[in-house]
This record gives structure tokens, C-alpha cells and sequence, in this order.
């Protein structure tokens, strides 16, 4: 029962830090900002919520990228290039999939890139508020074991995934479609046991039957997969959880109790019905609830479908991708499902198509210091079926990353700096922007 009492609470809190850029959150974005910003002199904090960095790549068990390129050019080149090359150095791909992750060695990757960039950095600590003036956010309030605390910092980049940092601070959004429906949600798993030399794809294919044997709760026809992360581990994206609301915390609870509920069901699916998982056994799940849609903030410039058919360029451009538009179905009927299979199949790009990413979606209207970088950038939701996944945060992380550390250094707006001093550095950072010439922007 929720009670409709209030209590008004107010006390004095120390103010720990004041830095150049504050980073909310460690998923890829925030973690391509932070180390960004840092690479240009600038005095950057990062606050994580989770034990590691990384986001969904390691505490939620993510098992695999998606496309860094499109096939003729590395789009997510800069942080995304820098973090795939460090992670094979390290053998934290699998041994067969160049694109893998092993979690444990991307969380050191990622501690790495950190400290040898001077980011400073705390883990268990959480964004419950921001004190604001006017258009500025003034201080980051946050809740660790240690108690409250504030950060005072010029500007803020939001790397929640979740669109916390810009929603605090009074910015509008958008969230799912029409009638409010989202994505479902996938609590992803590691598995050991598994003889990958008798597997053989696709894991769908004896779905029907199972659906007849009654081995599931509900008909779910979409099965993303095992990926191979290990010798004998496999890394699960394997059921969804549908109807799951990342913004809210009794939504998460439900869902990951029902996650690790139905694990149970496709435990018996692999086993009796696919080769060579007869003897495997679940390992671990994940630490966060996989949330594939959530907020979207509002920002200058809507990137929108219209974008990805007409392969948008544009003069603010500060980066290009190309993944298909991803949207699982709502729900798991059959009118959904084709709705999926129909958009995921058609609205994707031939090799070396790519569409452009402006600044302005990373700018949220009302806001003079704060950035967004990640999932939530301002789009529809047909790009943000796009550019969520990992390769697309580091290429939008990075950007808000210099963007921050060019506005602090100036002491100005997100807005009031020439795009190409961020174009220019982004170049000198190893982003691909072609169609960005800086001869001629010099002359």
C-alpha cells in the first residue's frame, strides 16, 4: 500500500569536491566522457552507482558489442576503439568472437583508462538530487555509505542511461511509444558447462516445439541468444521481461525476481532441446536489470527515423553510426513480434552507410551546463532503438566529454563555444567525422 503522507526533510551536507566536469555514471558513455574531458586538462569526478564501471557491458552481463563499424569505416573510433583494442590485448574477447565480452576484464579495462587519465572516481555512490540557479546546475547531491554529500562542478554530463541527472534538473522527455509501451527488459546470465564444439545456431529454431510442450510461461518468439565468452561459458540474452519500467525501482524489483524466475525455463529449453548444452549449468546473473528503452531527453535537435533513411548529415555532426533500429516487441504476441522482425530486418544500412549524430541531441533545451550522453540523447524512438547500444554511447560519451571540458575551460554555456573547436578536438581524439574538414574550417 503506498501512503499519500509527506515528510519534509532538510539538513546541512558537506560539499566534498568542486571539479571542472562531474560525470554521473560509468556505463560507456560515461566512461568515454569522463576519460575525454580529462584528456584536455580538465579536473573530472565520476559517480557510479554499481561496484564496477561499465554498466551493462559488466555488472548486467551484457555478452557481446554491437557493430563498432559499418563495415568500411570504424564509426565508434577515439574511447570505443581505444576500449575494444585494450579489451583483445587483454583476452577479454572469447575465443571465437572477436566482439565478446569477459566482464571481469573489461571492468579492469575500464579502471585503467580511468586512473591513467587523472578521473577521479567513486563507486556505491548515488545521484538522488542537483541543486540548481537559474538555466545552471550549481552541485550534484549524492547518497553514499559514508553519508550525503555534494559536488560543486561548472559543468555536469548525465551518463545515467536514464536521463537522471538532466530530469532532476527540471529537463522535459519522452519515454516509449504512443500508449507508453517500452521495450522489454532481458536480465542477461553466465553459463559454464557448455560444449560449444557441438553447438549449432540458430538457438530459435526449436522454439515451436517447446511452445507445444509447454516448457514456457509465455510464447516469446524472439530469443536474441548465447554469445561464446569463455572455453566453456556462454553469455545469456535470453528471455524478456516484459512491461518493465527502468525509472522506477518497484518496476525493477518485480522484474528481476521474474528474470530470475524464468532462467529456469530456458535452462530446460537449452538442455533438452539444443546440442551441447545438455550439462550447463547457470554461473551467475546479472547485477543490473537489462533496460533496453528508457528516457529520452529533449534536447535542441530530435534525431528522428527521417535521419536514418535520408543517411543525415550534418554541420554539427560529432560522430556517425549505423546499427539497425532495434525495438523488441512490447508484448509477446504475434502482431508485435512481426512488427519487430519486419522494422529490425528493413531499417538497417548496406555496408558503409551510416547515419550523422549533431551535437544538439546531446544539449537539453532549458539547461546552459548540462550535457547527456548515451541512451538517452535527445531522438525518437526509432534512433534510440539505434544508437543505445555500447559502440553508440563511447561515440556520443566522448563528444559530451570535450564538449564539457571546452565550456569549462571557458566558463561559458554548452552552447557558446564554435562547434568546430569541438569537431576539431574530437578529430585530434581519433573520432571519425569525415565530414568535418578542418583546413578548411581554419581558413
Amino acid at each position: 500500500m503506498v501512503s499519500d503522507r509527506v515528510l519534509t526533510y532538510e539538513r546541512s551536507i558537506p560539499v566534498r569536491h568542486s571539479v571542472d566536469v562531474l560525470v554521473a555514471g560509468g556505463g560507456p558513455a560515461g566512461v568515454a566522457a569522463a576519460v575525454a574531458a580529462a584528456r584536455q586538462g580538465r579536473r573530472v569526478f565520476l559517480v557510479e552507482e554499481q561496484a564496477c564501471l561499465g554498466g551493462m557491458g559488466t555488472a548486467g552481463l551484457v555478452p557481446a558489442f554491437m557493430m563498432f563499424s559499418d563495415g568500411v569505416n570504424f564509426l565508434a573510433a577515439g574511447i570505443g576503439e581505444e576500449v575494444l583494442t585494450r579489451l583483445r590485448e587483454n583476452g577479454g574477447t572469447g575465443p571465437d568472437n572477436a566482439f565478446s565480452i569477459r566482464a571481469e576484464v573489461l571492468k579492469r579495462v575500464y579502471d585503467d583508462m580511468l586512473l591513467e587519465a587523472g578521473v577521479e572516481f567513486l563507486f556505491h555512490t548515488k545521484l538522488i538530487d542537483v541543486r540548481k540557479e537559474g538555466r545552471k546546475v550549481c552541485y550534484a547531491i549524492l547518497a553514499a555509505k559514508s553519508g550525503l554529500f555534494a559536488i560543486e562542478a561548472k559543468v555536469f554530463v548525465d551518463g545515467t542511461g536514464d536521463g537522471d541527472l538532466a530530469v532532476l534538473a527540471g529537463a522535459e522527455y519522452l519515454k516509449g511509444d504512443e500508449e507508453g509501451h517500452m521495450q522489454p527488459g532481458t536480465l542477461c546470465s553466465l553459463w559454464a558447462d557448455i560444449d560449444w564444439s557441438r553447438v549449432k545456431p540458430p538457438d530459435d529454431r526449436m522454439l515451436e516445439q517447446a511452445f507445444k510442450d509447454r516448457v514456457f510461461t509465455y510464447e516469446d518468439r524472439h530469443l536474441p541468444g548465447m554469445w561464446r565468452v569463455g572455453q566453456s561459458l556462454g553469455g545469456g540474452n535470453i528471455g524478456h521481461i516484459f512491461g518493465v519500467d527502468g525509472t522506477d525501482e518497484r518496476s525493477l524489483t518485480a522484474a528481476l525476481i521474474q528474470g530470475r524466475k524464468l532462467l529456469d525455463e530456458y535452462e530446460r529449453y537449452y538442455k533438452e532441446y539444443l546440442d551441447g548444452y545438455e550439462r550447463m549449468e547457470l554461473a551467475a546473473t546479472g547485477a543490473l536489470m537489462g533496460i533496453r528503452e528508457s528516457r529520452r531527453i529533449v534536447g535542441d535537435y530530435e534525431l528522428c527515423l527521417a535521419d536514418f533513411h535520408r543517411r543525415a548529415v550534418f554541420p554539427d555532426e560529432i560522430g556517425r553510426y549505423c546499427y539497425p533500429v532495434d525495438i523488441h516487441a512490447s508484448t509477446p504476441t504475434d502482431e508485435h513480434y512481426e512488427r519487430y522482425a519486419t522494422d529490425f530486418h528493413k531499417l538497417r544500412y548496406a555496408k558503409g552507410e551510416s547515419y550523422g549524430i549533431p551535437y544538439r541531441c546531446l544539449t537539453p533545451k532549458g539547461l546552459d551546463n548540462v550535457l547527456v550522453a548515451g541512451r538517452s540523447i535527445s531522438s525518437d524512438r526509432f534512433l534510440q532503438g539505434s544508437v543505445r547500444v555500447m559502440p553508440g554511447c563511447y561515440i556520443t560519451g566522448q563528444a559530451a566529454g570535450i564538449a564539457a571540458a571546452i565550456a569549462a575551460e571557458r566558463d561559458c554555456s554548452v552552447r557558446d563555444f564554435p562547434i568546430a573547436e569541438l569537431q576539431r578536438r574530437l578529430k585530434d581524439l581519433g573520432a571519425y567525422l569525415p565530414n568535418f574538414d578542418d583546413k578548411e574550417e581554419a581558413v
